[in-house]
């Protein structure tokens, strides 16, 4: 490699660099870098997938990719096998190589999905930082059917930048989200400190006053300044819950009994599993929780409610049912309340699923299932 190839590399892999220190939003990131990438090396078609434990992947990032692959809103890149995808599982794709024909290519021709624009060949390179593995970026260009060494050396160190930057950016989202929950746990002892305290001494208050005075008027101005206190404090300590769940160290059934039985809800519990639930997801299912819960309370016009849940290697699934006063639920049409689509997005927020079930007279039921 001449002295000026060799600057050219090293002002390539600066600048990918730069791009990948600017931002912690994975999307925005990734999307940047690879069109940096296509553009200093005379590429022009390139894609990521991010590959879970289960080896299922996800199209992270794509530029340019051929309307063949592209059709229906990329629903060919976003399913089903490829012989990339498969030796990155077999453990068979331990640096960058040239993968000899595209399967995604060819089946697209086969079903006649659309112009490939003459790409029949891809290099792929894994994404990793250390023993961490997170996915395959795949780059090729019109007609070209080869990659040499240089090439791929080129393609290897940039994806072991990238793999670096989505350790870091991982790292960073797991400390705002502790620091998250640090500030839910001083807000809640400042509001059970202070306010709380506040709202109890002004009911000791009113009560005291409706003993001591014999005016009927005054009684009844005391009783009912003692009734705004006692439901202050009840929305009080719920919001208390809300920020920091204290029966939540004993884990997430334990929790939502106790929310309930703050609420004035009778709740059936029932148990299967003993997987470890990941922090982000027991969170959200905590959340969910809470929400149904109060549903329950407010308009079931029943306190009695079931609580499922089941957990596996691959996964969590809670539900929650009552057997109220229900409602007409039609699930080709939007979901009717904020909270019920507050709960839908939390659930797909972590790549699950939300099912809804009602009918008048007929009870509720939430279904949310959240793999890992």
């Amino acid at each position: 490699m001449s002295v000026e190839a060799r600057y050219e590399e090293i002002g390539i892999l600066k600048e990918i660099a730069e791009l990948l220190n600017e931002g912690t939003d994975t999307n925005a990131v990734l999307s940047g870098v690879l069109k940096k990438l296509l553009h200093v090396t005379g590429l022009q078609i390139g894609w990521i997938f991010f590959i879970d434990e289960n080896g299922k992947q996800q199209l992270a990032a794509d530029v340019a990719l051929p309307p063949a692959l592209a059709y229906n809103d990329k629903q060919r890149m976003c399913e089903g096998k490829c012989w990339c995808v498969n030796k990155y599982n077999n453990q068979q794709l331990t640096k960058a190589s040239n993968i000899m024909e595209c399967k995604r290519i060819e089946d697209a021709i086969d079903e006649r999905a659309g112009e490939t624009c003459g790409l029949t060949h891809h290099a792929t390179v894994p994404l990793r930082a250390g023993q961490e593995r997170f996915g395959i970026l795949n780059v090729g260009s019109p007609n070209k059917t080869h990659f040499e060494k240089n090439e791929l050396a080129l393609l290897e160190a940039v994806a072991y930048q990238i793999g670096t930057a989505l350790k870091r950016i991982k790292l960073t989202q797991r400390e705002q989200e502790t620091a998250l929950v640090a500030e839910r746990n001083r807000l809640a002892r400042d509001l059970h400190d202070s306010v709380n305290q506040l709202l109890f001494s002004l009911s000791l208050t009113a009560r005291a006053g409706v003993e001591m005075t014999q005016t009927d008027e005054v009684k009844q101005t005391f009783s009912y300044i003692q009734d705004l206190a006692q439901k202050a404090l009840g929305e009080m300590r719920a919001l208390i819950w809300q920020l920091r769940p204290l029966g939540l160290e004993n884990g997430l059934v334990s929790a939502l009994r106790s929310y309930a039985d703050m609420l004035g809800l009778s709740i059936e519990t029932t148990v299967t599993g003993a997987a470890s639930i990941p922090g982000r997801a027991e969170e959200t299912l905590w959340r969910i929780g809470q929400e149904a819960l109060a549903n329950c309370k407010k308009h079931s016009q029943t306190t009695a409610a079931h609580l499922f849940f089941q957990t596996s290697k691959d996964g969590v699934t809670m539900t929650i049912r009552d057997t109220g006063c229900g409602f007409h639920y039609d699930e080709n049409l939007d979901i009717p309340s904020l909270g019920l689509k507050s709960m839908k997005t939390r659930t797909e927020a972590l790549s699950g699923q939300f099912q809804l079930k009602s009918k008048p007279e007929g009870g509720t039921e939430i279904q949310i299932h959240i793999p890992f």
